[in-house]
């Protein structure tokens, strides 16, 4: 039996409970969320045994399953602790707060899904040892999804016990005048964000603000309205480049409208909350101290100009009642200056490396300053996540969670190059943050990827995950496929063309592997795991150009086993399915950028062909 994350406590015990097609649940109609946390578990039931029972509002002689708070009793933890016990009997579960009988709830779907009608007897206590559990969301750089699949989204952090929830925003939302600013995209609106707090809230899940302020601004510093606030407006102009929009972007310090703007843009998008946090985001200012602040720069030092930038909209953010968040990429390389920040304020320190040390952590448990942990899942970049990668990162980062007293862990998922991964393919590493950043629990690779294999896609062979996980890192991949569009030869190594052959044989044994796993799958999630095939699909097919590029540009042997008309033709083909693939969760958004690096992929190998 796979519980994720690995409960506190769970003792299995002699018998099992047989749930019956007349069983009810009890609810306690003392606390106000019991009978949405039982029509969840009605649900569950319908879907794995086939009936529904009904849910009263006391215990009668027909009671399956009985839901109880009880505030009162020896509670490690007060919030989010749970007791479930099966006995031949009955179900019970109780729960000090409504946050915890959910997370009860959440168990025992679980168990449910597994079990179906025949409970195995057993006692699980449980409770977290890291409060904070978030899960970081890129809506911004290229998709922005249907509010519809954000809900999705909550709901499935909620089943495995994540309470956090951002979503990243840099020009993806619609702010009343700065229609320049959004005009060419498909924002999320103030009705979307204030539905989605109320659906987050459901579940106990806090969502939390998150808004560029200082770095990565590119859209905005390139509109004729504000392009004065940035630090080199003479490059507003310059064409649309993926790769540009991760370098240029900051706001001018020495412009007193900047920091005008950005207190009015935190202010409009903060009314929209109920949370109690606001994350000012302030990471990668890569062009501070370098363009109109180079003046000052030179008189108070670029870490001062960022600490009093930074500082002061912290202050104005704790000014406003909440609680400021900000990442910790620049101001790790002088920690002890956090010193000048409010006490209220949280660090956000990410590291994204498979082997990411503990080192910033520590520095930052030095300083005294609040602080998360911030692994990542690893999708940026590519049409399917490094998974492999992003089970290391995950679990060192959750381990120094704990070890360095971080408040809280905030697992990312990041959007650079157009966020060309599908959501869905982030699954395994948002579950492996989950089960991690619980109790600090680490299973290991194999095993905690054959229980997400069974428990979140019904693969009985409890073998996708781990066959994902052995994906070759692409020589030439979606990242290397823009860089040479935007930048040319320069872009290029000739080393990353060597395994080439490698790669592509690899692909398609993991493509024909998948096939053969897809009749194990549960019916209703075989979509899921076939999604994947349109993934390894663009992988082989990235590479196959590769070999022209490097036809092209080193002399090398084509190793594509097509013409370059013939490639062409089967991008194409391939984009088409992508856009299917892409419009069924997302926006329009960005798509016609990725089409456009497609389209001019497809039309350079029929000119070299």
């Amino acid at each position: 039996m796979y519980i994720i994350p690995k409960p506190y406590s769970m003792e299995r015990n002699e018998g099992e409970f047989l749930l019956t097609y007349d069983s009810e649940i009890a609810i306690d109609n003392g606390c106000k969320e019991a009978y949405f946390y039982a029509c969840l578990l009605k649900q569950e039931i319908k879907e794995s045994a086939g009936f529904s029972p009904d849910i009263q509002a006391e215990e009668t002689g027909r009671t399956a399953i009985a839901m109880k708070l009880e505030p009162e009793g020896s509670w490690e933890d007060k919030k989010e602790e749970y007791l479930l016990e099966v006995t031949a009997r009955k179900i019970r579960l109780s729960a000090p707060a409504p946050a915890g009988l959910l997370f009860g709830v959440q168990t025992l779907r679980q168990v449910i899904r597994q079990a179906k009608t025949v409970i195995p007897c057993m006692t699980v206590r449980d409770c977290p040892k890291i409060a904070n559990r978030g899960y970081y969301f890129d809506v911004t750089r290229g998709r922005v999804p249907k509010l519809e699949e954000l809900k999705k989204l909550t709901e499935k952090l909620s089943f495995y016990k994540i309470n956090q929830l951002q979503i990243y925003i840099e020009h993806s939302f619609l702010f009343p005048g700065s229609s320049e600013v959004w005009r060419d995209d498909t924002p999320l609106t103030a009705e979307d964000i204030l539905e989605l707090d109320r659906h987050c809230r459901r579940y106990h899940i806090d969502l939390i603000p998150s808004l560029s302020s200082f770095g990565h601004l590119y859209k905005v510093l390139r509109t004729k309205t504000f392009r004065h606030l940035g630090e080199f407006p003479e490059t507003a102009d310059a064409p649309f480049g993926f790769g540009d929009r991760m370098g240029h972007h900051t706001l001018c310090v020495a412009e007193e409208e900047a920091l005008v703007y950005a207190k009015g843009m935190i202010d409009r998008y903060m009314e929209l909350f109920s949370s109690a946090y606001f994350n000012i985001c302030a990471d990668e200012t890569f062009d501070l101290g370098k363009g109109r602040s180079r003046a000052l720069a030179g008189q108070k030092g670029t870490d001062a100009l960022y600490l009093a930038f930074v500082g002061e909209l912290c202050r104005h953010v704790v000014s406003k009642g909440r609680i400021p968040m900000f990442w910790g990429d620049i101001i790790r390389s002088f920690p002890e200056a956090v010193s000048g920040l409010p006490k209220e304020t949280v660090c956000l320190n990410w590291g994204y490396a498979p082997d990411e040390s503990g080192d910033a952590a520590e520095a930052f448990a030095r300083t005294g300053i609040r602080q998360y942990t911030c692994p990542g899942v690893n999708g940026w970049n590519r049409l399917i996540p490094g998974i492999k990668d992003s089970y290391e990162n995950i679990r060192r980062m959750c381990t120094y969670a704990l070890s360095y007293g971080a408040e809280g862990v905030l697992n990312t998922d990041w959007g650079d190059y157009g966020h060309i991964n599908h959501p869905d393919f982030s699954t395994a590493g948002m579950i492996y943050g989950a089960a991690f950043s619980w109790r600090g629990e680490i299973l290991p690779f194999e095993e905690v990827s054959r229980q997400i294999s069974l428990l979140e896609y019904g693969d009985v062979s409890e073998s996708l995950i781990s066959l994902l996980g052995a994906l070759p890192e692409p020589g030439f991949g979606w990242r290397e496929a823009v860089e040479y569009m935007e930048k040319g030869r320069n872009s290029l190594k000739e080393e990353m063309f060597g395994e080439t052959e490698g790669s592509l044989k690899a692909i398609r044994e993991a493509a024909d592997r998948l096939y053969r796993t897809i009749p194990k799958i549960e019916m209703g999630q075989r979509g899921r795991a076939a999604a994947y095939l349109i993934g390894l699909k663009g992988m082989e097919l990235l590479a196959l150009t590769g070999s022209f590029v490097a036809a092209k540009e080193f002399g090398r042997k084509q190793e594509s086993e097509m013409t370059g008309k013939d490639l062409a033709a089967r991008l194409e083909e391939w984009f088409y399915d992508y856009k299917e693939l892409w419009r069924s969760v997302s926006r329009e958004s960005e798509l016609y950028r990725i089409q456009s690096v497609v389209f001019r992929y497809a039309d350079m190998l029929r000119e070299q062909a």
